[in-house]
This record gives C-alpha cells, sequence and structure tokens, in this order.
C-alpha cells in the first residue's frame, strides 16, 4: 500500500507540476522539447515491453537500441533538413523537390494510419479491463471515437481538443516516471532477496522475429514534428530540442526494457495492452495509472495526427481543399481502414508508412548533399543518408505485425 501510494503521488505532482506550472508553459524550449518527446513516448511506451519481450525475449533490450538508432539516424536526416533544406524548400524544381513533395505525401498516409493506430490502442486499453475482446466492439469503439474527433472537426474545428494535449502529456510522462521508480525498487527488492533472475525465453530469433521487431519502428517514432513547429520555433531551437528529446527519450527506454526485462514471460507479444497486467506485481496501483495514461495519450495523439493530416491535405491541395472536406475525407478513410484492421496490423502498417516517410527524408538530405560542395564531412554524410534510405526501406518493405 505504501509503494502504490508513494508512486501515485510521483505521478501526480509530476504531472500537475507540467500541465499547471508557469514555468513550464511560459518555457519555449520546453515547448519544443515536449512535442517530439510526448510523440516518441505516448504509446510506444505502452507496448513495446510485452511486443519485444513477445518476438525477441530476453534480446529486447538489444532490439530496443536498434530500433532506437535507427530512429536517431532518421532524425539526422530531418534536422539537416531542417537547417540545409528548409531555406531552400521553395527556391524552384528539383531532386530533392520532388522527394520532399513525395514524402509529404507520405506522411499524410503516415498520419491517416496513426489516427486508427492511435484509436484502436485506446480501445484495447478500456475494453481490456472490462473482460471484452471482442474485435468489432473495439471497431465500434474506434468509429464512434473518429466520429466525435471528426464531428467536432468539421463543426468547430479542432483546437478546443486539442487543449487537453497538455494534461495528457503532463499525465503520460507523470505516469511513465511513476513506473521507472516502481521497477527500479522492485528490481532492488529482488536483487536484495536473492530472487532477481532473468526469464526462461527462447533466445533464437529466426527471420520472422526480426521482422516483427522492424514492424515495430512505431515505438520510437514521433520526432519528426519538430520539422513542422516552423511556425513557432527557430531553426537551431528544433534542431536542438529534437535531439535532446531524442536522447531522453533513448534514455527512458533502454532503462525501461532494462528495468522491466525480469516480468516477461510467453506469450507476452499476443496482447498489446500486456503492460497492464505484466506490472501487477510491481504495485497495484500502476495497472490503473497505466490505463488511465492510456486513454488520455491515445486520444491526444490522435486529433493531434487527424488535425495534422488535415493540414497536409489542405497544404497539398495548395488550398483548394477546406479544411471541413478534409475532416470528412479523413473520417471516412480512417472508419474504413478501422474495420479492415486490427490493432497488431495497424502497428505495423503505420510503422511502415512512417519508415517510407523517413526514407524518402534521408533521401532529400542526400540529394541536397550531393548538390552541395560546402557540406562538412560531404563524403560521410552521402554514406550515412544513403544508408539510412536503404535501412528504412528495408523497414517498409519487411515490416510484420506480431503474432
Amino acid at each position: 500500500m505504501t509503494s502504490s501510494l508513494l508512486l501515485a503521488a510521483v505521478a501526480l505532482v509530476l504531472a500537475a507540476y507540467l500541465a499547471f506550472s508557469p514555468r513550464v508553459a511560459a518555457s519555449t524550449d520546453w515547448k519544443a522539447t515536449v512535442a517530439p518527446l510526448a510523440s516518441i513516448m505516448g504509446s510506444g511506451f505502452l507496448i513495446s515491453a510485452p511486443m519485444l519481450a513477445g518476438a525477441v525475449g530476453n534480446g529486447a533490450i538489444l532490439s530496443m537500441a536498434g530500433l532506437l538508432a535507427l530512429a536517431y539516424l532518421a532524425g539526422d536526416a530531418i534536422r539537416f533538413n531542417i537547417r540545409r533544406f528548409e531555406p531552400i524548400e521553395h527556391d524552384g524544381l528539383g531532386p530533392a523537390q520532388d522527394l520532399a513533395f513525395a514524402s509529404r505525401i507520405a506522411l499524410s498516409g503516415s498520419y491517416f494510419i496513426s489516427v486508427c493506430y492511435y484509436l484502436q490502442l485506446l480501445a484495447a486499453f478500456v475494453l481490456e479491463p472490462l473482460g471484452i475482446r471482442d474485435l468489432a466492439a473495439a471497431h465500434g469503439l474506434a468509429t464512434a471515437l473518429l466520429m466525435l474527433i471528426g464531428g467536432v472537426g468539421l463543426w468547430r474545428g479542432l483546437a478546443e481538443l486539442e487543449k487537453v494535449e497538455r494534461f495528457a502529456v503532463g499525465l503520460n510522462l507523470g505516469v511513465i516516471a511513476a513506473l521507472l521508480v516502481g521497477l527500479f525498487a522492485y528490481n532492488a527488492r529482488l536483487l536484495w532477496t536473492g530472487e532477481w533472475a532473468l526469464p526462461h525465453l527462447s533466445t533464437k530469433v529466426g527471420f520472422g522475429d526480426l521482422r516483427v521487431v522492424l514492424g515495430l519502428l512505431i515505438v520510437v517514432q514521433g520526432f519528426e514534428i519538430s520539422r513542422y513547429l516552423g511556425d513557432e520555433h527557430s531553426a537551431e531551437q528544433r534542431v536542438r530540442t529534437m535531439r535532446n528529446a531524442q536522447w531522453i527519450a533513448a534514455a527512458i527506454y533502454l532503462v525501461f526494457i532494462a528495468l522491466a526485462t525480469v516480468l516477461f514471460r510467453g506469450g507476452l507479444g499476443s496482447d498489446v495492452t500486456a503492460i497492464v497486467e505484466m506490472t501487477r506485481p510491481v504495485a497495484s496501483v500502476l495497472p490503473p495509472l497505466l490505463a488511465i495514461a492510456a486513454v488520455g495519450s491515445q486520444f491526444s495523439a490522435a486529433t493531434a495526427d487527424y488535425a495534422g493530416v488535415g493540414g497536409l491535405l489542405e497544404d497539398l491541395s495548395e488550398r483548394r481543399l477546406s479544411a471541413r472536406f478534409a475532416y470528412a475525407l479523413v473520417l471516412v478513410v480512417t472508419v474504413a481502414l478501422t474495420w479492415e484492421t486490427d490493432v497488431k496490423q495497424i502497428i505495423a502498417y503505420a510503422s511502415r508508412a512512417f519508415a517510407l516517410y523517413y526514407a524518402l527524408q534521408a533521401a532529400v538530405a542526400f540529394a541536397v548533399v550531393w548538390q552541395t560542395d560546402d557540406v562538412p564531412w560531404r563524403p560521410l554524410r552521402l554514406a550515412e543518408f544513403a544508408s539510412v534510405t536503404a535501412a528504412c526501406l528495408v523497414v517498409f518493405l519487411l515490416g510484420l505485425p506480431a503474432e
């Protein structure tokens, strides 16, 4: 009981500070950092441990490190584009401009899929505690939420719904902090009593398992949002804060997976909500905290991406497509996509869609370096961006849903 009260206090105090502190609200660096950080941590933190456990067992931390490394290199390509491509993006036609246009189309498709992903995951976390594992019920709940978001967007725009993001982000980060504290104390207690041991899981990783890991790139996705914060933050601030967000997220993910491995067991990968039951031995307060944070963070993320794809469609159509028509189109497509997939399929589809976007962004960076003579370390940059393009294309082509 004492540990549960302590963890609840950690979560609520940090959440309240992040949501209501005037100092935090006034910090432009924090705003520019929390946007990519919240996107990276939002849903991936909920599904990464059980799905990696199901795919690669005790090799989860190595697999997570690989995903984080690929994400960081993709982020480096985007940071390069913020500095070197944004100033020339509208100067004329060329390979870089063509690739950038294609990447915006890919990002639009990614947002369609991610809206479904967030709401299907939300539905799973709502229905699982009720003992409801019916796919039609999950689809029905996700559809109702899509109609709510789309209806508000058509009626008044999504600005009102987007206001909940600040509170959802604060709660999510507070719960993550509480979970890490709880896991650290749990591992320390096991070590003190001599009971700490890695689970007996298969260490054999086949090609199919590798493809499932590739299909989990979505768990470290979200940093690309810094590319589109130019109206609020300078290029250098976006570059710096995106890099900081990725380093912070990487440290949290690696510590989390390292501490959570002792809780792994067979069959976790078959249940995207397994994090709730997995953490029950740590403290009784964690399952409800995780479920509440999951609902808030996924609804907030879905709303943000719904607005994002609406804005991208307006931009791609050169404002010939109104915001209301864009929201209506998003609603129709996302409802259809929801009923054609399940949550594990949509995770892999979202990973592959964002991998294509990252590949195109890396290709843009490669084209800029190729056409420019004054880029420092030019041969290394060419090799880096070519490698990132190839690696992301491999994820796009080979990523699979978990079994």
